[in-house]
């Protein structure tokens, strides 16, 4: 059957109606994305309570953390007693998208919103929260510790993909010494050594930097498909492997254990990971009593518990469990990210 040929009349309005329709959905689009956007900026009722105060890293009997909860302080540091984790929160006026601290200096990972694009950077931060310096980082932030003492910071950014869960992505971790006369930019440039051969490969990636001093840290190193705890050191530039299948560790307050996540035979290959502790002296493995997928550098408490992040309701909360393998897990705090605990 012959169709009539549309006059340019009819076309023009098909065209000036689709550009209608798709004008409607652009708007109902940004009316939705500015409605959630209000949503997150109004407090929710039945969330903690969370007020503006000064905050201090050099406080005695505190945790820190990143505030989740939808709100005005939504991902400031805030600061809450030892003793009533759970109780008001007071915000710094600081936003970060990870955060770590001790010995009254702060690694803080923030994003930079530009007109097109968001840019990073790791911010030093002194014990009143103030910037010392801060640097331009490669990829968004996901990694962060302080020494014990203070003096040396490490950060980890994704520079490519988003997740440690598959292959496809790519780490670069620096180290730098607070007064900022030293910078390691990439710490895939130091020498690597697996059962005790040199490896020259380009797929290294090094990611997660706990520290045992200024100079000495462990890190996870990952080539040939394979994981590893390394020991690392600034002195000489070099990264030994100790054990194969840890990722993210955490080393402990008397520096004789490795809290790390472990992938697990038979697991979801999107959720690998579950929560070990590795004796430094034995390298006897002990599975904790959390089963659940962690995709986190867990924080040791004290010197007997873990904290570590969950999925929650306001994007995640703040789990503990005994680091000896008993016990079961309980949910530490709502609506927290990134902590670190002041004795």
């Amino acid at each position: 059957m012959n169709r009539m040929p549309l006059s340019r009349t009819a076309r023009l309005l098909i065209l000036l109606a689709a550009v209608v329709v798709l004008g409607a959905v652009a708007v109902g689009a940004t009316l939705a994305a500015a409605g959630r956007a209000d949503r997150k900026d109004r407090t929710q009722s039945g969330g903690p309570k969370v007020t503006p105060g000064t905050v201090r890293l050099d406080g005695r009997h505190q945790g820190l953390f990143r505030n989740m909860a939808w709100g005005p302080h939504r991902d400031e540091i805030t600061a809450v007693p030892e003793g009533r984790l759970t109780g008001p929160r007071t915000a710094s006026g600081v936003h970060c998208l990870r955060f770590h601290a001790a010995a009254g200096t702060g690694i803080c990972l923030q994003a930079v919103h530009g007109e097109l694009r968001d840019s990073y950077r790791a911010v030093l931060l002194d014990s009143r929260l103030r910037e010392v310096r801060h640097y331009d980082v490669a990829g968004t932030p996901t990694r962060a510790r302080v020494s014990p003492s203070g003096r040396t910071v490490a950060w980890t950014v994704f520079v490519s993909g988003d997740s440690y869960a598959g292959t496809a992505f790519s780490t670069r971790t620096s180290v730098v010494d607070t007064g900022g006369r030293r910078l390691d930019a990439n710490l895939e440039t130091y020498a690597l050594t697996v059962d005790g051969h040199r490896v020259r490969a380009a797929d290294i990636n090094v990611w997660g930097v706990t520290f045992a001093d200024d100079t000495r840290f462990y890190a996870t190193a990952a080539t040939g498909g394979k994981t590893y705890l390394v020991r690392g050191d600034r002195g000489t530039r070099t990264l030994r492997a100790l054990h194969p299948n840890v990722e993210c560790p955490s080393l402990s307050p008397d520096g004789t254990r490795i809290a790390y996540k472990k992938r697990v035979a038979g697991a979801d290959p999107d959720a690998p990971w579950r929560l070990y502790v590795l004796d430094l002296r034995t390298l006897r493995e002990t599975a904790t009593g959390e089963h659940r997928n962690i995709d986190d550098q867990a924080v040791w408490r004290d010197g007997h518990t873990l904290v570590y992040s969950l999925p929650g309701d306001y994007g995640s909360d703040l789990w503990t469990v005994p680091a000896n393998g008993t016990g079961t897990p309980h949910r530490l705090l709502s609506a927290a990210l990134a902590p670190a605990f002041s004795g």
